[in-house]
């Protein structure tokens, strides 16, 4: 069973920093942190961490907390006890009465890594920096030349690469949120991801008759045309099992998602096909493309929901839920709108 180390750091006058603490489910232990009292570490499985770190910022206002640290634990000595300890005061009764006098049901409790250890971990995906414009330019030319030469092996190593994952998974985090900044930061990290991929990948098929001469007649280049609903299936899975990974602090199965869900070869393959005069192949490997995104995106929402990810305040649950409703059904229609093109094409 993995752990967390909670510090919470809080400023002078805050209150009995030690009392309040006593007052926290779900603790495997606590001890203070130095000698003023202003300081307290406390120990917590996995699992448990976003419902501690909620409840201390119930218990101090927000200026009176400096910083709450988590921190995880790679092996504890000796190995503590599976019960965890009960404060004397519990946290606000989760069946709460609504205006129409009906109890509503109490909310999805978040279990796995924290809200804000995801949100970190994620986030830096919807960032433009140039280590990620220089993983776009290394995985494109890998994949491209992959593609071209049939080299199974080369096209894996740049699906392991996958910096295009990252700005998907932080545009279906944000939505989960209701953070817009995030959004579009995403958003604009995605489409200058794709736009960079484009140019070199157009780069590749214009040369293809001067370096690469022959008909399309390679396998590996040849499947990234060819949609159908297996492709969905594939996406669909992959995209949920790459935020199920993050969600629960899994991160080993990512490498087995960005395989699956390989994102650019199938645009490394549209500009190829577009640079050597193939428009119907180039629309094909748009089309897988287009479906891979939306596939992720919308598996990604729908794990993001049942693991219960959300905001802790009133105000920025309300968003988030009318964040949540416009992205699912975007993402639904677009879905929809796929599936019926592929159909046409198959026909």
């Amino acid at each position: 069973m993995s752990h967390r180390i909670i510090q919470i750091h809080i400023r002078k006058g805050a209150g009995d920093l030690a009392q309040k603490v006593k007052l926290i489910n779900k603790t495997v232990d606590t001890w203070p942190v130095g000698p003023d009292g202003l300081s307290y570490a406390l120990l917590v499985r996995t699992q448990d961490t976003q419902s501690v770190t909620d409840r201390l910022q119930e218990l101090f206002l927000k200026n009176q907390i400096i910083r709450i640290v988590l921190q995880p634990v790679e092996a504890i000595l000796p190995k503590p006890a599976d019960k965890v300890k009960t404060g004397t005061a519990q946290t606000a009764d989760p069946v709460q009465g609504s205006e129409n006098g009906k109890k509503s049901k109490p909310p999805r409790e978040f279990s796995g890594v924290s809200r804000d250890e995801l949100y970190a971990d994620v986030s830096r995906g919807a960032e433009i920096s140039t280590s990620y414009i220089l993983l776009v330019i290394f995985s494109t030319i890998v994949a491209g030349i992959g593609l071209i030469e049939n080299n199974i092996a080369v096209v894996i190593g740049a699906m392991v690469i996958a910096p295009l994952l990252g700005p998907n998974l932080a545009l279906a985090l944000s939505t989960a949120l209701g953070d817009l900044d995030m959004m579009w930061g995403a958003l604009k990290t995605l489409a200058v991801g794709f736009l960079v991929a484009l140019v070199l990948s157009f780069s590749l098929g214009l040369a293809w008759g001067t370096y690469w001469p022959g008909e399309l007649q390679g396998p590996e280049l040849l499947a990234r045309t060819v949609v159908g609903f297996g492709s969905i299936a594939l996406a669909l899975v992959s995209g949920a099992a790459a935020v199920l990974s993050l969600a629960s602090g899994i991160s080993s199965v990512l490498v087995g998602v960005m395989v699956a869900v390989a994102l650019l070869p199938p645009g490394a393959t549209i500009g190829i096909m577009l640079g050597a005069g193939h428009y119907d192949l180039a629309g094909g490997a748009a089309l897988l493309l287009a479906v891979n995104i939306v596939c992720v995106n919308l598996s990604a929402k729908l794990v993001f929901l049942f693991k219960g990810v959300q905001p802790r305040t009133w105000f920025e649950k309300k968003k988030a839920k009318r964040a949540m409703i416009f992205y699912m059904v975007f993402w639904a229609l677009s879905l929809g709108v796929l599936g019926y093109i592929i159909i046409l094409r198959n026909v």
